[in-house]
């Protein structure tokens, strides 16, 4: 009986992503092989932009979901159709021809894994945290270097855990590395700076550590949410506000 060939969905959860999307998904359509590819799934938190608009015009299938990452990434696991699971962010740009970099460790027994990440950006404090990407343990992982997971695996654990309102993808990847071979991938993703340039990068940086620390001592979701909230969401909204 002739082996059934792997395919990939990718889920992108997004939220009022205009100004990113578009880009995003024509890179896709651009890097990869519509016979990796079967689909590209855009679950949408309930944007008031034109994020669905762009979603629709480049191809993508979109999925209607509640607020919250951890639920709109589940909800795009239930309507994907492929053996394997890509989780992206809408303004993370992957490597070329990453579908073939993914099918490949699939088929060498990597079950998950993510890439390495780079910055979108020439500070080099951000190219130092960025080059820590390409250690394999759970300290330099984070959702912005992407997942990709077996989509039997990924129910098999349960999915992302919606209680966390932030942390989400550290949380699950956390659960991998325990009961997985956890595989980094030596080739980049470009991610955005764009929230290191709007609480500054520096800060930004520490208080992410604050809440790793947190969570390594025990902080359960509503703690870490709340930090988050005091001292990196109002420092982008005050940001938002000095530069309208």
């Amino acid at each position: 009986m002739p082996v059934k060939p792997l395919s990939i969905s990718i889920i992108i959860p997004v939220l009022n992503e205009e100004r990113h999307l578009g880009a995003l998904l024509q890179f896709i359509r651009q890097s990869s092989s519509p016979d990796l590819v079967r689909e590209i799934i855009c679950v949408d938190g309930g944007s008031s932009d034109h994020t669905v608009d762009i979603a629709k015009k480049h191809g993508a299938r979109v999925v209607h979901s509640e607020k919250g990452r951890a639920k709109q990434m589940n909800l795009g696991a239930q309507h994907a159709q492929s053996d394997v699971l890509y989780f992206l962010h809408a303004d993370t740009f992957p490597p070329k021809d990453f579908d073939q970099l993914i099918l490949n460790a699939i088929k060498n027994g990597h079950k998950t894994g993510c890439f390495r990440m780079k910055f979108d950006t020439q500070n080099p404090f951000l190219q130092c945290c960025a080059w820590f990407s390409r250690i394999n343990h759970i300290l330099c992982r984070g959702g912005d270097q992407s997942l990709f997971i077996k989509s039997s695996l990924f129910e098999k654990m349960g999915g992302f855990n919606e209680t966390y309102t932030i942390y989400e993808d550290t949380e699950l990847i956390q659960r991998l590395y325990r009961h997985t071979r956890f595989q980094v991938l030596p080739h980049d993703v470009v991610t955005s700076a764009r929230k290191y340039n709007e609480v500054g990068w520096l800060r930004l940086q520490f208080h992410f550590a604050m809440i790793h620390l947190k969570h390594f001592t025990g902080a359960g979701p509503e703690e870490l949410y709340r930090y988050y909230t005091e001292h990196i969401t109002t420092k982008v909204h005050s940001s938002i506000s000095k530069s309208a």
